[in-house]
């Protein structure tokens, strides 16, 4: 386990707005961020993205590498745009109908962004039918190769499975890990109001276990409760919840500590995990024993959270009160939310500059080596 006395942000009040800009706590916290940058020698004037970018590398280059960053295969869109509206709460994101490969290169080269990993958003491509969802994962798979062979170096990819369909799944894993050279697999939180840690799910599992794959577990807002709240966004209460329903199936049902070998990742500071720890305490299953051996914190403390939506005070505070810094990963869910909400958001959180260099690359490169030679 790695170690974690290391420093932490700052506990405090963060992150408001008002009429569209940041509050007088986000003008002190930059202040005080470029006080910071000149103890490092770093005193030129320079847009945000470049000044993260000489923080955590000392240049001028860009360095960061975002594990969160969507794409929108033009395919993709047209043949589901109904169900990527119908998902989305009865609205479509803008940022789906305008991405392109030179507008993500464009924001990531504002920000400071050497690579970008590179994953479906949700609602993925499972919609019922095993041979489309195959076809469509297969699809969206080489396109993604494809971008990071016409851009050297800046597209990681995290590959698209068919799953709730297990042997399409396996053959998916095969071809995106063994063939496409893919950094990792990509998840949803739930699948038709079933969770990850469900015992179908288990040869999927398995075979990503043997593999000792990254799987990067995106939020999901699940069918029972997309109207919930008609006069609130399912996007705003029910990912982040979706989130902590994944990660308390997959401890409760034993299977973070069966498949160990599995690199987890899960987005948005891990949902609401950090604030229900006691909860899982106190009213956790009665075997927790046998389903978490080395505990729950244990198995907490080994999975890797980015902080896509999260570069707040108040979420940050939380996550690294539970997680060392070696666990967190910059992520920004761009072209959803803008690259920049991030890279300015992670400019007011108290990071020392080597936590910065953690958080912007070194963790990133310690879970996906294959970036190194990008």
């Amino acid at each position: 386990m790695v170690d974690q006395n290391v420093d932490r942000p700052i506990a405090g009040a963060g992150g408001d707005r008002a009429n569209g800009r940041r509050s007088d706590t986000y003008g002190r916290s930059r202040r005080e961020f470029l006080t910071s940058l000149a103890a490092f020698g770093l005193t030129s004037v320079a847009p945000v993205g470049e000044l993260i970018a000489q923080t955590v590398a000392s240049s001028t280059e860009p360095s960061l590498i975002d594990v969160h960053h969507h794409f929108v295969p033009p395919f993709y869109l047209a043949d589901n745009r109904d169900r990527i509206t119908v998902a989305g709460g009865g609205r479509i994101n803008p940022a789906y109908l305008s991405w392109s490969p030179e507008q993500a290169i464009a924001a990531m080269d504002k920000q400071g962004v050497a690579t970008a990993v590179l994953s479906l958003s949700a609602p993925g491509v499972w919609f019922g039918d095993p041979q489309t969802a195959a076809q469509t994962a297969r699809r969206v798979n080489e396109y993604a190769a494809d971008l990071a062979r016409n851009h050297p170096g800046r597209f990681g990819r995290f590959a698209a499975i068919p799953l709730p369909d297990t042997e399409g799944s396996l053959r998916e894993i095969e071809y995106a890990l063994s063939v496409l050279k893919a950094d990792g697999i990509g998840l949803l939180t739930s699948y038709s109001d079933k969770w990850l840690g469900d015992a179908a799910y288990h040869p999927v599992f398995e075979e990503l276990n043997r593999r000792k794959a990254v799987v990067f577990v995106h939020p999901t807002t699940p069918l029972c409760c997309r109207t919930l709240l008609p006069d609130v966004s399912p996007i705003m209460v029910e990912i982040p919840q979706d989130t902590t329903r994944a990660v308390a199936n997959l401890l409760f049902t034993g299977t973070f500590a069966r498949f160990k070998d599995i690199h987890f990742i899960f987005t948005h500071a891990g949902g609401n995990v950090p604030m229900v720890l006691g909860r899982m305490h106190q009213y956790g299953p009665k075997d927790i024993a046998e389903k978490a051996p080395n505990g729950i914190e244990y198995e907490l403390k080994r999975l890797y959270y980015d902080i896509a939506g999260t570069a707040y005070r108040p979420a940050i505070a939380a996550l690294t009160n539970l997680v060392p810094i070696t666990q967190i990963l910059f992520g920004s869910d761009n072209p959803f939310v803008p690259l920049a909400e991030t890279a300015e958001g992670i400019m007011q959180l108290g990071f020392s500059a080597d936590d910065l260099q953690r958080i912007g690359r070194d963790n990133a490169l310690t879970l996906l080596p294959r970036l190194k030679a990008s």
